[in-house]
């Protein structure tokens, strides 16, 4: 398992956390979520050899939002 940590801009409210969770966790390979509002970021636990940086960026723009 690998950990990354994505830095968000755009995000603000819950209906925006929950977006980018959804987004994330609907990933195969990814193992967990976690968003935070106030620093702007998302932690992502996956499996390296089932998903990619790259994969998890594309589902988080997707959303609308601006990752860094």
């Amino acid at each position: 398992m690998a950990v990354k940590t994505f830095k968000i801009n755009g995000m603000t409210c819950d209906h925006c956390k929950r977006a980018v969770e959804g987004a994330l966790s609907s990933l195969n390979g990814v193992k967990e979520v976690s968003v935070n509002l106030k620093t702007n970021s998302a932690d992502v636990t996956y499996n390296e050899n089932q998903v990619t940086e790259s994969q998890m960026k594309q589902a988080i723009e997707e959303q609308g939002y601006d990752v860094k």
